[in-house]
């Protein structure tokens, strides 16, 4: 069996340790992408005779072109989230099966999210700001738990799932908004199924999770923002686009809302005189929510346990389906 190592050498190190090398070499003759090219000539080139290519961010399309090479492909395994720009209708109409590692990435999101949520509600941002600024404080006023409150979750997909499971050690409710996710799955994962009005009316802490896609563009706007609790908690670790920052602003500087938490924006970076910038209650960070340096090689681990469920027979974990693409980041 060969498997065509698509991604270039230096991405390559950072999601494969040593021990995950070798374990795909145990599985059969691993063909490494060592040029350092992404052009379709190179990869047109590792591609033949693959029965499994490993793909990952920068990947070109497997275009019916690239496709023509590697008449034996039965799998994909995509070593990064979105399959979207590397899966091609040609793809799926021979067969051919595609992973990819959005859900391990995932647990990072939904546990920086966790992290936040609990940073916000103990306003460890305004008290860290205020003793720099040579002021302890005495008021604990602003410290809440989480507990007895109501958490919203926007999108049950892998990160937003893992949140849920995550808050099930507190004493919260959850309430979850994903029409394309079953009342019955909602209630295992531990939350109640709401509507988008009764989750954002009625949360204390309100974390989104939903993808990019034309149905949440803005989903966070003047109506939906004008919806949530005074001194309630927005929380966006998904994308960017699902927000309204001119409404989130004037929300904001209105004096509503006790903290956005802002690890991604639209466009990234925001440009230098964002008026956001201005709040010191809207929290950024630099889109590190995902897994970055160390945990990177969490998804070595993932695809080599992926290809050995495949040539085992066993059902695989993570596969994306075409019809799939039109519903997840």
């Amino acid at each position: 069996m060969k498997i065509a190592m698509l991604l270039e050498e230096e991405l390559r190190q950072d999601l494969f340790s040593q021990a995950a090398m070798e374990r795909l070499g145990r599985l059969g003759e691993v063909v490494c992408n060592e040029t350092g090219k992404k052009d379709e000539e190179t990869i047109g080139e590792l591609l033949k005779g693959a029965d499994i290519a490993i793909s990952s961010w920068g990947t070109p399309q497997l275009t019916k072109e690239l496709l023509s090479n590697a008449p034996d492909l039965k799998l994909v395994a995509h070593a990064a989230g979105s399959v979207k720009g590397v899966v091609s209708d040609e793809l799926y109409d021979r067969g051919i099966r595609v992973i990819s590692s959005a859900r391990v990435l995932s647990r990072g999101v939904s546990e920086m999210a966790m992290g936040l949520a609990i940073a916000a509600a103990k306003n460890i941002f305004a008290y860290n700001a205020s003793i720099h600024a040579g002021n302890w404080p005495s008021d604990k006023s602003e410290v809440s738990e989480l507990f007895d409150i109501n958490v919203g979750v926007v999108g049950c997909g892998f990160a937003g799932s893992h949140f849920i499971e995550l808050l099930q050690d507190y004493g919260v409710n959850v309430l979850a908004y994903d029409p394309g996710v079953s009342e019955e799955r909602i209630r295992a994962l531990g939350a109640k199924k709401a509507e988008l009005e009764e989750v954002f009316r009625q949360s204390d802490i309100l974390s989104l999770h939903a993808p990019s896609i034309d149905a949440t563009k803005h989903m966070v706007n003047e109506e939906t923002l004008g919806w949530m609790k005074e001194n309630a908690i927005l929380i966006n670790t998904a994308r960017g686009s699902l927000i309204d920052e001119e409404a989130l602003y004037r929300c904001m500087k209105g004096g509503k809302l006790k903290y956005a938490c802002l690890d991604v924006t639209d466009p990234e970076p925001p440009a230098a005189d964002h008026p956001l910038y201005e709040l010191p209650n809207c929290i950024f960070t630099p889109h590190v929510a995902g897994l970055a340096n160390n945990g990177k090689r969490k998804i070595g681990v993932h695809v080599c346990q992926e290809i050995e469920r495949f040539e085992k027979g066993e059902p695989l974990e993570t596969q994306v389906t075409k019809e799939m693409l039109a519903t997840i980041a």
